[in-house]
């Protein structure tokens, strides 16, 4: 091994031998968490990117898949329920085509697929039934595939044709949607559901459409429309109404100082409605005109014999005496304008409602009745003639909620106060221990440093000096004369090298005693010890 190598580490393990215990302690400390986290790292590092292979699979087909996954020792992942497989990137082309050579996954909702399938023996009912079993998973599909749902089942109800048109019935639909957890369907999504299914299915209307969630919920009713039933319109009214004057109520009497009530009564009947009506057009010309004049000049032999009266007797003309006759008729068509109009009324419309104003008397003494009700009127666009009316009345409020409330809050601000204070001390002890051990670790690789070039400069002659197990002051007072008792009586005139090497080391000795005996005495005493246990 190479002496710079070997010298690196005896100075590392002389280091070591140096610390004491709390210190080894930390030290040891400190190399586990360097071990663990390079360790967690490298696993992070060394973990595959998994990608979704298959999501939203059937039990039957997740099992299929899995098992050829373990056949061909894949690893995966399963999520969502085992509905989602997850697959490292890099397999995930060459698994799918082998699961669809295989035919997986195989359920699925049908679709335009099942019409593939049929023979040419199938009866005219299979057909219709097979047709309606396609619609329903085409529509399934596409409504699945929309943000935020998970799986969505579409049922078609679509009545028999009738050649009587007042048997003829409007095919309905339901449709059941499964969302993804923590998603909720806006009103948009579930009008674009219900405007989807039904512009799908001839005849429908988006009033045939029910929407229901996998909670249960009901987000479109058959005849109420997309915004639910009548009592989910009258809440929406009255919330809407609600906000708009608690909002302008809290801008001009302040924060607390007002609460408003609104009760709406909402018409759950839905009808349609035609209405004729005609009026006659000023100076406008006559559609057509007839006039017939009918003349008749009889001879004056013939004016006695006149004409025949009810009793057929005859009765002189009247006219003339000689027998004339003048006949004239005209008819008339005028042009008249004429308005059908067909209206459809449905559910829930507003039929009358009340709003309760209640003020604190005790805050808002320079606001009259008047003015707050004629601005509520305006708000809330109350209509007389259909019944709304509105209360506004002046009562002091009780100060117990208040005072409670003001309670709840302070000592809601005092705990996330304590809170963050805890978390701010907690980050700043962690900090500080971190930075702590990092001071500490420097100061113990200095201090080793610095011992280990002490113990370097001591060594020079630990050899010479271990010889004699006297105390370090005698040894140094017989380290004198061995110089003389080293002459030859016939000395060589050339100096040996090794006796000059070793004088030089023993003045640097005796100048790092003069210096520090203390360390040196210490040096001195753990060599011997190593020596003896040697």
């Amino acid at each position: 091994m190479p002496q710079q190598v070997t010298s690196f580490f005896r100075r590392i393990g002389d280091s070591i031998r140096g610390f004491s215990l709390a210190q080894r302690v930390i030290a040891i400390i400190g190399v586990a968490v360097v071990a663990l986290g390079i360790t967690g790292i490298a696993m992070w590092a060394s973990q595959p990117s998994y990608t979704p292979l298959f999501s939203g699979v059937a039990a039957s087909d997740a099992s299929a898949i899995v098992d050829q996954l373990r056949t061909d020792n894949v690893p995966y992942q399963l999520t969502d329920g085992g509905s989602t497989i997850l697959v490292p990137q890099e397999k995930v082309y060459d698994e799918r085509l082998k699961a669809a050579s295989a035919g997986l996954p195989a359920s699925n909702t049908g679709g335009y697929s099942l019409l593939d399938k049929m023979g040419v023996t199938s009866s005219e009912f299979q057909q219709n039934v097979t047709y309606k079993r396609a619609m329903e998973g085409e529509l399934g599909n596409t409504i699945a595939a929309m943000k935020g749902v998970k799986t969505a089942s579409v049922r078609l109800a679509i009545p028999e044709e009738t050649v009587f048109a007042a048997d003829k019935k409007d095919p309905t639909a339901s449709v059941f949607v499964e969302t993804l957890s923590g998603v909720n369907l806006s009103a948009d999504q579930v009008q674009a559901i219900v405007h989807l299914t039904s512009a799908a299915v001839p005849g429908m209307k988006p009033t045939d459409v029910a929407v229901v969630d996998a909670d249960g919920t009901v987000l479109s009713t058959v005849g109420g429309g997309a915004t639910g039933g009548a009592d989910k319109q009258a809440s929406d009214y009255e919330t809407r109404v609600k906000a708009a004057v608690q909002d302008m109520l809290d801008k001009v009497v302040g924060a607390g100082n007002a609460t408003v009530a609104v009760a709406a009564d909402v018409s759950t009947e839905s009808a349609q409605r035609t209405e004729e009506s005609y009026t006659a057009p000023t100076d406008a010309p006559s559609l057509s005109e007839t006039t017939q004049k009918e003349t008749y000049t009889g001879s004056g032999a013939a004016g006695g014999a006149g004409v025949l009266g009810p009793d057929n007797i005859a009765v002189p003309n009247g006219t003339n005496g000689n027998g004339s006759f003048n006949s004239e008729s005209s008819t008339k068509d005028n042009a008249v304008d004429k308005v059908t109009e067909q209206r459809t009324i449905p559910a829930g419309a507003i039929n009358r409602q009340t709003v309760s104003v209640a003020l604190n008397s005790d805050a808002v003494g320079g606001v009259s009745a008047n003015e707050i009700r004629n601005l509520v009127n305006a708000a809330a666009g109350i209509d007389v003639k259909r019944g709304d009316s509105v209360s506004v009345e002046m009562v002091p409020f009780s100060k117990a909620g208040a005072t409670e409330a003001a309670k709840a809050i302070k000592e809601a601000k005092d705990a996330a106060a304590a809170d963050q204070l805890t978390s701010i001390i907690r980050t700043s002890l962690i900090a500080g221990a971190i930075v702590a051990a990092a001071i500490i670790a420097f100061a113990l690789f200095r201090r080793g440093r610095r011992r280990a070039a002490e113990n370097a400069e001591l060594a020079l002659d630990a050899d010479s000096l271990a010889l004699d197990a006297s105390p370090f002051p005698i040894a140094l007072e017989q380290a004198a004369p061995t110089v003389p008792m080293q002459l030859d009586p016939l000395p060589d005139p050339t100096p040996d090298p090794a006796e000059v090497e070793a004088d030089r080391r023993r003045a640097e000795i005796e100048a790092l005693a003069e210096r520090d005996p203390h360390k040196t005495a210490e040096f001195l005493r753990s060599l011997m010890d190593d020596r003896a246990g040697v």
